[in-house]
């Protein structure tokens, strides 16, 4: 664990937080440990058992928390499984699997088949967004539904922001804040709470450093099931722009929404991904 952590009691004290906020979780949930060839993997399931499943996968620096808000509307009436990505400040194994092999599609492949799921839909935020779109290129029979938000992966990565981040450092706690809130396009006020946890796991996380491999047209290609994209026009880590023009061109079915004064934090469009999910199959 703590080769990902600053040191040993930051991870712990990150754990011990996020374990604390998982016992506030708004609706009744289970908590599952898949075991799977990079480590054990947690997941956090609620929502009926009969009810249709979706797998969630949340953004790099981050973890199930992502859904939190999202969860009391989804799981009226779908079966969630929130997953700590691996190698992320969660309850999942520290092992960071190679972006750029098939490492993290066996993966999620290893944590679907451990939950005993053949088809599910796929939710993602950006690293999210880049596993769920890897996995479902890799193997478009085997995803039902995909809900992408800010994937990476598409458009071009944008780097201004880590100049800022850097000259931000020097200021302590209010400068990782106002960076973490440039970064994810969050009011610094209205979004505080988030923030402020955001903050402290960035003091105590060492995230990840590889740039996201880009998928091929013809890799884009492949997706024929129903596809949701979500992006915001603002977005500080990806060009936005740039990703919805590659889903319009090659995945013609896609249903690709910019939203104007968004960032890359798109995660207020829970009514939006729950409408898309809960929508009955066209014949």
């Amino acid at each position: 664990m703590s080769e990902i952590y600053r040191t040993q009691f930051g991870g712990e004290e990150v754990r011990r937080r996020y374990r604390a906020a998982l016992d506030a979780w708004p609706v009744p949930a289970e908590r599952i440990t898949i075991p799977t060839s990079q480590g054990e993997t947690f997941v956090l399931a609620a929502g009926p058992e009969a009810a249709p499943p979706v797998v969630l996968l949340h953004g790099a620096c981050s973890n199930a928390l992502t859904w939190q808000d999202a969860a009391p509307g989804w799981s009226r009436a779908l079966r969630t499984y929130a997953v700590d990505l691996p190698g992320e400040p969660g309850l999942s194994t520290a092992n960071r699997p190679a972006l750029d092999s098939d490492a993290p599609s066996r993966w999620l492949a290893e944590v679907i088949a451990g939950l005993g799921l053949e088809a599910p839909a796929l939710v993602g935020a950006s690293l999210g967004g880049w596993t769920a779109l890897d996995f479902a290129v890799r193997h478009p029979d085997r995803v039902s539904r995909l809900a992408l938000l800010a994937p990476g992966g598409v458009g071009p990565a944008r780097f201004a922001w880590l100049l800022r981040w850097a000259m931000l450092r020097p200021f302590g706690e209010w400068g990782r804040r106002r960076s973490a809130a440039d970064v994810a396009g969050l009011d610094p006020v209205h979004d505080r709470e988030v923030l402020d946890e955001l903050s402290f796991v960035m003091s105590e996380f060492k995230p990840r450093t590889e740039k996201l491999p880009i998928f091929a047209d013809e890799l884009l290609a492949r997706l024929e099931m129903p596809t949701l994209v979500l992006c915001g026009a603002r977005d500080a880590m990806f060009d936005s722009l740039e990703t919805a023009r590659r889903f319009r061109r090659r995945v013609p079915g896609a249903e690709v929404v910019v939203l104007p004064l968004a960032g890359h934090a798109v995660l207020d469009q829970a009514e939006t991904v729950r409408a898309f999910l809960t929508r009955p199959a066209r014949a």
